[in-house]
């Protein structure tokens, strides 16, 4: 669908994809062997003391920014926001956070929230009805 010349189902799949790339390199940048356990830029900003675990939260604040942007409901925002809050403050206590961070990947769980929340908004969605314009050249 179109609106004023933008393509803005194309721009949902950008911005989702963009959102998504963010997530995984947040969360799960690869895996532990032998494990299902993942290690991402926020268990390694992490390992530093205060400041790691600040910059880790940024990535997330700008994720339900964007999410907000894109429609998600109230309740998702929340929800959101509760993974990013818990995140951080468990995130924050040496040692239990850093591995309360390799298991809980909130960054994931932020990013397949928001698009559980879109997609079923889009499914409930009424089709747009477009009018025609009538040119006075094809009245006449």
């Amino acid at each position: 669908m179109y609106v004023n010349g933008i393509n803005i189902e194309q721009d949902i799949d950008f911005e989702l994809a963009r959102l998504r790339r963010l997530a995984y390199r947040m969360d799960a940048i690869f895996f532990i062997p032998g494990t299902n356990i993942s290690i991402g830029l926020d268990n390694i900003l992490g390992l530093v003391p205060v400041v790691g675990d600040f910059l880790a939260l940024l990535p997330s604040a700008w994720t339900i920014r964007r999410a907000h942007g894109l429609g998600a409901t109230p309740g998702t925002l929340a929800y959101m926001t509760m993974n990013t809050v818990l995140d951080f403050v468990i995130g924050s206590i040496p040692v239990i956070g850093d591995i309360f961070d390799a298991i809980y990947n909130a960054n994931i769980r932020n990013f397949k929230a928001l698009e559980r929340n879109l997609n079923k908004k889009a499914a409930r969605a009424k089709p747009v009805r477009t009018t025609q314009i009538m040119h006075i050249a094809d009245a006449i």
